[in-house]
């Protein structure tokens, strides 16, 4: 089983300070998911899809779902090549499942997604979001 990095850091002298990240675009976290209909969560992997300059203003972060549900593709998913370099335990895709979370629901890093995957995933992004 993969170890997970700390994907955030404590700063200041006061104990309720918020966290500050040091995970980045691309970084593959583990991270507790709402379900659509908000009646249920999931511990999953998510690929964090926002900037650092996003991350440092607003202290959250825009994550695409991760599955292990490789079954069938949809709109805006992409299978995942280099699953086992992204610390990832079996074969996934990135979905077109996008969430805004606050940076403390991240458990950990797992990984970070090749270069040339991230790509791909930011052309389904634009693809889904007409952008």
């Amino acid at each position: 089983m993969n170890a997970l990095i700390p994907c955030w850091r404590p700063f200041g002298t006061i104990q309720r300070m918020p966290r500050m990240t040091s995970c980045s675009r691309g970084d593959v976290v583990l991270v507790k998911f709402v379900f659509a209909d908000e009646k249920g969560a999931k511990q999953r992997p998510g690929l964090i899809v926002s900037i650092d300059r996003y991350h440092q203003g607003r202290r959250e972060m825009i994550l695409a779902a991760i599955t292990s549900n490789v079954g069938r593709l949809l709109v805006g998913d992409y299978k995942i090549k280099g699953w086992r370099e992204s610390g990832l335990l079996y074969p996934s895709i990135v979905t077109g499942i996008v969430r805004t979370i606050k940076q403390d629901m991240i458990a950990g890093k797992l990984g970070e997604l090749p270069a040339p995957e991230l790509h791909t995933v930011e052309d389904k992004l634009r693809e889904i979001l007409a952008l």
